[in-house]
């Protein structure tokens, strides 16, 4: 298992997970009756986010799939991408992709579980939270949105 830990900005109240490569244009992924937590392109995965701050980001690269731990986290759903190049990248929507860090994993299809918590912990003003949010990987058929575990 390979972990990483980021500060994103989350601009928009998004960031992105995806494939250095990656073609999908992030502008049409969302839409009005999308999830606002949770976007999918074949190569690339929007997280939404509950402040447009720097948020805490755990990666986890893993070789199965995970034990669900759905009581750690207030909401959590499963889909996949498309890593073509064997280059991972984690950014803000605003960052510049081309200087995110490259993390080489095996190139393929890949399923995800995108866990989101301590969504109710915004002070009043939205600036500060003990918000957080994990992406874990593993090689796997790349799947729809499947809630595992609704937001409450």
């Amino acid at each position: 298992m390979c972990v990483r830990r980021f500060e994103i900005f989350a601009d928009y109240f998004q960031f992105y997970v995806c494939d250095e490569t990656y073609v999908t244009d992030t502008a049409a992924l969302w839409s009005s009756d999308s999830d606002p937590m949770l976007a999918v392109g074949p190569d690339l995965i929007a997280i939404g986010t509950v402040r447009n701050m720097l948020v805490p980001v755990e990666l986890e690269i893993l070789t199965t799939a995970p034990t669900p731990d759905a009581d750690a986290w207030d909401q959590m759903r499963d889909c996949g991408l498309r890593l073509a190049s064997g280059a991972l990248i984690v950014f803000g929507c605003t960052d510049d992709p081309d200087q995110a860090e490259r993390i080489a994993v095996p190139a393929g299809d890949y399923a995800a579980r995108i866990s989101h918590g301590g969504l109710n912990t915004l002070s009043e003003d939205g600036l500060d939270g003990d918000d957080r949010y994990r992406i874990q990987l593993w090689p796997g058929a790349v799947r729809p949105i499947t809630v595992l575990k609704p937001r409450p």
